[in-house]
């Protein structure tokens, strides 16, 4: 039989020096200082190489081995400056905790937040992974702290041996900046098993949340150099 020719064609593969390259010009337009770090740290690499190879009176064979490793820390600086940007583009908006919350795997957080104040936009997401219940707020702490208290509570009525951790993700005192967030999420300890945490998922879902969506910012996971790409995969 004949292929249809309506059959939709597949999207090409995005080669990976292209993938590069649109992460490097969306950082740039935050983060100008870009091109500097990268070659930087370029000649730092290549620098250490060459004076190694020259006191040990082998200078190709160092300058062969430093090429990669010296291209290997270009893509990581451009990765971390990458991430720094889009967490920056972000910072501010509404819904900007939840996008750096989906970088941390692990965690199940839905769309929506749990609670919000429709005046001020302050939030409250609610996630469960295996170190319990997650309450991510975001605004001004005299407001936000009632607003997850009450949360806590609600939970802790639900599941009442599951472990509550509160993080108010802001620049105030006290809280955690939106670029240390992921961060400070990894560092929740694993406190439940595989099934206890399907358990707590489902039954946060059943409780649910506020029904007004939260305007969708840019994820800074989207924006980091394809791995696999990378690798020509």
């Amino acid at each position: 039989m004949a292929r249809s020719s309506d059959a939709p064609a597949k999207p090409k593969k995005q080669r990976w020096y292209r993938t590069l390259w649109q992460a490097y010009r969306f950082t740039a337009e935050t983060d100008p200082a870009v091109t500097w770090w990268i070659v930087g740290a370029f000649v730092v690499i290549m620098g250490i190489a060459t004076g190694v190879g020259i006191g040990l009176g082998r200078v190709w064979y160092f300058l062969i081995l430093g090429l990669p490793l010296a291209l290997v820390v270009m893509m990581f600086v451009l990765a971390r400056r990458t991430e720094a940007a889009g967490y920056k583009r972000i910072e501010g908006q509404p819904g900007a905790a939840l996008s750096a919350l989906r970088t941390v795997r692990g965690w199940d957080f839905p769309d929506d937040p749990v609670d919000l104040n429709a005046r001020t936009m302050d939030l409250v997401f609610r996630g469960s992974g295996r170190g319990g219940v997650l309450l991510v707020s975001e605004g001004p702490p005299h407001r936000v702290r009632p607003m997850l208290e009450q949360q806590r509570k609600r939970v802790s009525r639900v599941l009442p041996n599951v472990p509550v951790t509160v993080i108010q993700c802001g620049d105030a005192e006290g809280q955690v900046p939106l670029r240390q967030l992921a961060k400070r999420v990894r560092k929740i300890r694993p406190k439940l098993d595989r099934r206890a945490t399907d358990e707590v998922t489902k039954r946060l879902r059943a409780l649910g949340g506020a029904k007004l969506p939260v305007p969708k910012g840019v994820d800074p996971l989207r924006v980091r150099p394809d791995r696999k790409g990378l690798r020509g995969r």
